[in-house]
């Protein structure tokens, strides 16, 4: 496993059931972050795929990606967590990924 204290950013990746991304942001920005994006995505789970009059269904599900400080990156997913219902089965998942390099980021300045 690689070494990950000496980066600076991570990735948080949240996947919720459509309509509730903006749950997510909105908790995220609560807890420190200052943005994210969002994206459509559909499941293709084994648990995801219903039958509606013998039609299989895909569920529609939203991704939100957050890039943080990695020393502020527990609190903000704990808020996640929190607001999202993230410990309840079938309301979605976060993970977090070590971000090796980042460009483009402007908003994060050593002064602050």
């Amino acid at each position: 496993m690689a070494d990950t204290s000496n980066f600076e950013f991570s990735l948080i990746m949240t996947i919720v059931n459509r309509g509730f991304a903006d749950v997510v942001v909105d908790a995220a920005r609560e807890a420190g972050a200052r943005g994210g994006t969002v994206f459509y995505a559909r499941g293709t789970g084994i648990h995801e795929i219903e039958k509606f009059f013998a039609v299989s269904i895909q569920p529609e599900k939203e991704v939100v990606m957050t890039l943080v400080r990695r020393d502020e990156t527990q609190k903000i997913i704990h808020g996640i967590v929190k607001a999202a219902g993230l410990n309840t089965e079938g309301r979605g998942l976060s993970i977090v990924l070590p971000v090796s390099n980042a460009v483009g980021i402007t908003h994060y300045n050593e002064d602050e």
